[in-house]
């Protein structure tokens, strides 16, 4: 934690890069199985250089899994499972989500449009969520900032709930990130990266010296 800020640095591919992570004071390793991402990490590879991870909490990543997928990366030694959904999807389908995993494991993170909030119904599945940039056609990694308001606006108004803003976040943008939406938990990705799944060191650091002077 940096000053009172949780950073998830996702999109983790390599153990060097995990180690990177680590060194800056990372809280969340995040790691991609969607297989379509092209910061996908196979659920083989990670359990097999998952005993040489930094002791950081891991989260896995993935869309609109089926029971047979989630339960198959529940075994696979991570902390928390991070998934991205349409807004729209049925709320059964969630529930599930959250029988496998648990409730306090899940992260949810639905694909709002511009107008559409979190459902209270939905807020009861979860304890945390993740708002990321709205993309019509397909789920993060647009590289682009979402709305700051509106997770500011979702973060006062349902404290019970953690709140991660995520969507285009790198070392220029963070001061004013933070600023603006008042999030105490950013997830980091391509704003840090030489090329997909490869984290700069330079721009990683950097990140995190200016999450520290934004709270000075």
């Amino acid at each position: 934690m940096i000053d009172g800020i949780r950073i998830k640095v996702c999109g983790l591919t390599s153990l060097v890069d995990a180690e990177l992570a680590d060194k800056v004071g990372a809280d969340y390793l995040g790691f991609i199985l969607y297989p379509t991402s092209p910061r996908q990490i196979t659920l083989q590879k990670y359990i097999a250089m998952s005993d040489r991870l930094p002791a950081r909490k891991r989260v896995g990543v993935m869309v609109e899994p089926t029971a047979a997928e989630l339960a198959q990366a529940a075994a696979g030694a991570f902390d928390y499972f991070q998934i991205h959904f349409r807004h729209d999807l049925p709320l059964a389908t969630i529930q599930g989500w959250a029988e496998i995993v648990g409730r306090k494991r899940l992260w949810l993170a639905p694909k709002l449009p511009p107008a559409v909030d979190v459902s209270p119904a939905l807020r009861a599945l979860a304890k945390f969520f993740l708002l990321d940039t709205f993309r019509a056609e397909g789920f993060g990694g647009s590289g682009r900032t979402g709305d700051w308001g509106k997770f500011a606006r979702h973060q006062k108004a349902h404290p019970e709930n953690f709140w991660i803003l995520s969507g285009g976040l790198n070392p220029q943008n963070i001061g004013d990130a933070l600023t603006q939406s008042g999030a105490r938990f950013v997830d980091v990705n391509s704003g840090v990266e030489v090329s997909p799944g490869v984290k700069d060191t330079a721009k990683l650091k950097q990140f995190v010296v200016n999450v520290h002077k934004a709270r000075l």
